[in-house]
């Protein structure tokens, strides 16, 4: 449909193509040139799919007009040009889409209409693992491992290639996701071939991905973000994103960065002023005249960092920076002529004359008041300044000392470390050998020390100057005789090979090599968990003294467990302080006064000796960087090395699976499916899996990280011969439900006030009060027939999108989750797995009910809720404690939009879509029609 009349045509050059153009609302009395910058990528989006059913001319008229201060009322069909994936979240949705075919057979419909709909790329990125460091070999060594370990998921993805169209996968070792997608896979400005004789059609580049740092695109002027797996998939079948339109929040830069302060210092400023703030849920619009001189790879920074400061994104407009930028990363002269004509065009380019748009909020930020900064111990909007830093973990160490230990018991080290020599790892250290320099120092190692400096993750690996910085750091340290004590693991993960490129360009390899920043692998590795195991008698060394050591890293994610079960205390910084702290080997220094050691001459060497000029480093990046490097380095990106070429790859419109693999099994969500759903339920005779306090995130929720032998994921693998030094990580085992399930609230850290003795995945089975691993208990409620809830406080579901934190619970058997609040996502992700949210009213919990958790529950209202949509949109629960008892409340349904009760109504996205296709239905999201939402000013939720 057309309703506006705003198909035209663009010329640029000799090539002309269709467009759908913006001001052919306001030729009909409509405003949008005061909309933000996102406003009008949706609101193009909604005029190039309008189709009277999801999208209809009054959603067109009602963003069109949208009111800025209005509380978020109004539910939008999104469809993004493209969907993102990363191989930990990737394989399990190929995994998805492999069991859909299998079902579309058993329904007796046709396999190959599933098939990904929207161009889906993925980059294997996330398996490589920090096993060997320090040493001219670590490269080759963790490539080889993480190929050995990986050869099954890594077969069913390029099997994937051939049996799905639209379905791209970037090998390992290539680089990060989101600077890949950065440097080569964006296009700012989408085409689609011409049709029936017509024109190409020019739209804007839009996309979803299944990490959350998606968002880092936005940088480059791209509106993405990070979905739940569950999402992707949908998106990939040609389900449109059902969304509110959010409030958007202007973020106005002015002034510069000062001398001593980098984009890492200025993004942990905006994290911390943002979550202060409150932009959950909301866009995020950076503007002002401080962006003229922000480069773009400040910009990535910043909107990588979303997820962090809870932004559904963090976007830039396109301006000049992003044409550079495009140039210098070789994209095509033609390429960059439609992104400048089509912007230009469609009133989406900035420049110093572009009028500030109407903001739902404004906060402001001077460039040159951001001081070097660092965050921890455990949250990345924690920001301290560097000159803080040595205060700030002496005042967290308290809370950092384990409780005293329970006495012994076989179910209380559950999810500890286990094995004589170290830490139980993915790895046997017969096979990834420590680095050949000695630990002599052990005596001074005490609580503070870093044990582990990664530069790491696409945050600050995809920007030139932070890097530079780094390298040229490294370059005077060592020329000074600086040199890290002997227990730092030190690793360097560059985001792109283009890195170690400009980095060999401009001589500073040698020197990062001589502190031990070899480079360990292309991938996220510590960011993400991958740091491999301690040096054995490191390990032991905090074990015996229980030890409060650091990790300091240039990453995103900081939480309690993430970065290594052994280091419980995490600071975020930019990578030139990754090194300096390396180097003093103690977070209890104060960089801005102490030395970090003494010099060759046995002088004391401080940080502001060795550190880099603003100058120096904007003169090596504008001689060492170049756009043959990237046109070179982008020429072969989905070719592989020779181990992923010789890959023997399953054939087949349907995937064969080995029955005895422990990496990819088919999973069971639509064992039995049925044409049509079963009639939903009130749920009766629940009882809690797990109490859970505030800010309980994805990686308190989801496996990650390493298997213990003794924990239920660890014990099914040695049942079925796996090797425990075979065991790898559950992140590459995710297309594996069996592993996964067990691994599921399995974090060492999470704590259960079912149990509060006690820390780990252990719970109290009811009505006896045995306690058991949460695994081991839903299998026994599983048989007796017992449904299973979760009750939780604020923030529930922080963190990163994990498909897991969705799929585990659904798989233990849970079928609803009471919350103070949820994180946005996982909020979906749970709707998109058939598992019901609910919130507790404002001022209520339950501490203020009085819910010990170990009541019978009944919830009361779904099937009449689900059915009438006239009603408030609450359910009543009914708590009856053994002694008869009974406490009743009210709940509010997160069930946010009319799209999602249909998804719930069938148990999930992906048993909505199959019905669809198998019925010979294009899957569309149900129109919102005469029905009128409201958001609850209490709460936020949506009342329909």
């Amino acid at each position: 449909m057309n309703s506006f009349n705003s198909r035209a045509t663009l010329r640029v050059g000799s090539r002309e193509y269709d467009i759908f153009r913006l001001d052919a609302l306001d030729k009909q009395g409509l405003s949008t040139r005061r909309l933000p910058f996102s406003m009008r990528i949706l609101l193009e989006n909604l005029l190039r799919n309008e189709d009277g059913r999801s999208v209809k001319r009054e959603d067109l008229e009602f963003l069109a007009c949208w009111d800025p201060k209005a509380p978020p009322s109004r539910e939008i069909a999104f469809s993004p040009s493209r969907v993102l994936l990363q191989d930990f979240t990737g394989v399990p949705a190929i995994v998805d889409l492999a069991a859909m075919r299998d079902a579309m057979v058993a329904l007796k419909g046709d396999p190959r209409l599933i098939n990904p709909i929207q161009p889906v790329e993925l980059v294997i990125d996330h398996s490589v693992q920090v096993d060997a460091f320090g040493t001219p070999d670590a490269f080759r060594v963790n490539a080889e491992l993480e190929f050995q370990r990986n050869q099954e998921r890594y077969a069913f993805l390029r099997w994937g290639q051939t049996a799905f169209r639209n379905f791209k996968a970037v090998p390992p070792d290539m680089g990060i996701v989101h600077q890949v997608n950065l440097e080569y896979l964006a296009r700012v400005v989408f085409t689609r071939p011409p049709e029936n004789g017509s024109r190409p059609l020019a739209y804007p580049d839009t996309l979803v991905g299944t990490d959350s740092h998606t968002t880092m695109i936005n940088g480059l002027g791209v509106l993405g973000w990070g979905v739940g797996g569950i999402e992707a998939e949908a998106a990939m079948l040609g389900q449109p994103v059902s969304m509110l339109l959010p409030h958007v929040v202007g973020f106005r830069l002015t002034g510069t960065l000062r001398e001593g302060s980098t984009a890492t210092d200025l993004v942990l400023t905006v994290t911390e002023m943002l979550r202060k703030h409150g932009v959950v849920g909301k866009f995020v619009e950076f503007f002002g005249p401080g962006l003229a001189k922000l480069p773009l790879a400040d910009r990535a920074t910043i909107g990588n960092m979303s997820p962090e400061y809870g932004a559904t994104c963090g976007i830039f407009p396109i301006d000049n920076e992003t044409l550079r930028y495009l140039r210098m990363t070789g994209r095509s002269p033609e390429q960059v002529a439609l992104v400048e004509a089509y912007a230009k065009e469609q009133g989406l380019f900035h420049d110093e004359n572009t009028p500030a748009a109407d903001y739902s909020e404004t906060l402001e930020l001077d460039l040159d008041t951001v001081e070097p900064s660092v965050a921890g111990p455990k949250r990345p909007q924690d920001r301290v300044a560097l000159s803080a830093a040595k205060q700030s973990f002496e005042i967290a160490l308290p809370s950092l000392v384990k409780p005293a230990a329970p006495q012994k018991n076989a179910l209380r080290i559950v999810g500890r470390m286990e094995g004589e020599g170290g830490p139980a790892s993915s790895v046997a250290v017969a096979e990834a050998p420590e680095p050949p320099k000695p630990i002599g120092e052990l005596h001074d190692l005490r609580n503070g020390s870093v044990v582990i400096a990664a530069i790491t993750s696409c945050t600050n690996t995809s920007n030139p100057s932070v890097m530079i910085a780094a390298g040229l750091l490294a370059k005077k340290a060592v020329e000074r005789g600086l040199k890290p004590p002997s227990w730092v693991k030190t690793s360097l993960a560059p985001g792109s090979r283009v890195v170690t490129e400009y980095y060999k360009r401009a001589g500073l390899m040698p020197y990062l090599d001589a502190l031990g920043f070899g480079v360990v692998g292309y991938g996220c590795t510590t960011c993400i968990g991958n740091s491999g195991p301690l040096p054995s008698v490191v390990s032991k060394a905090v074990e015996q003294r229980d030890l409060v050591v650091v990790s300091v890293l240039s990453g995103n994610r900081n939480f309690e467990g993430r970065i290594n079960a052994e280091v419980r205390a995490n600071y975020l910084m930019s990578p030139p302080l990754v090194i300096a702290y390396a180097l003093a080997g103690d977070i209890n220094t104060d960089l801005t006064r102490e030395p970090l050691g003494a010099g060759k001459d046995g002088k004391p060497v401080f940080l502001r000796d060795i550190w880099p000029s603003q100058r120096e480093v904007a003169d090596t990046v504008q001689q060492c960087i170049a756009s043959d490097m990237f046109q070179k380095n982008y020429q072969t990106i989905f070719a592989g090395d020779e181990q992923w070429q010789r890959l023997k790859v399953p054939q087949g419109e349907t995937y064969a699976w080995e029955g005895g693999s422990t990496y990819i099994k088919r999973p069971p969500y639509f064992d039995d499916m049925k044409p049509e759903p079963a009639p939903v339920r009130d749920i009766r005779g629940a009882r809690v899996l797990a109490r859970l306090g505030d800010s309980i995130t994805t990686d308190h929720i989801s496996p990650a990280g390493s298997i213990k032998p003794k924990s239920p994921a660890g014990q099914y693998l040695i049942a079925h011969g796996v090797e425990v030094k075979d065991f790898n990580s559950y992140g590459s085992r995710r297309g594996n439900h069996e592993v996964m399930v067990r691994g599921t609230f399995a974090n060492v850290r999470l704590r259960n006030k079912l149990v509060p003795s006690l820390e780990g995945g252990m719970t109290k089975h009811l009505p006896d009060g045995k306690e058991m691993t949460i695994f081991d208990a839903s299998e026994i409620y599983r048989g007796e027939g017992v449904p299973l809830i979760i009750l939780a406080g604020k923030e529930y579901g922080s963190g990163s999108s994990r498909d897991w934190a969705a799929k585990g619970p659904l798989l233990l058997g849970v079928r609803a989750v009471i919350a103070e609040s949820y994180e946005r996502i996982h909020r979906s992700n749970l709707v998109g797995m058939g598992i019901l949210p609910l919130q507790f009213l404002p001022e209520e919990d339950s501490e203020s009910l009085g819910l010990t958790g170990e009541e019978t529950y009944e919830i009361l209202g779904i099937e009449k809720l689900l059915t009438d949509f006239t009603q408030e949109r609450r359910v009543r629960v009914r708590a009856t404690n053994k002694d008869g008892a009974c406490v009743e409340f009210q709940a509010i349904v997160r069930i946010d939009t009319p799209q999602e009760v249909l998804y719930y109504k069938h148990g999930g996205i992906l048993h909505y879509v199959l019905r669809q296709l198998l019925a010979g239905r294009k899957p569309q999201p149900i129109a919102a029609g005469g029905i009128s939402t409201v958001a609850d000013p209490g709460t936020g939720s949506i009342v329909t």
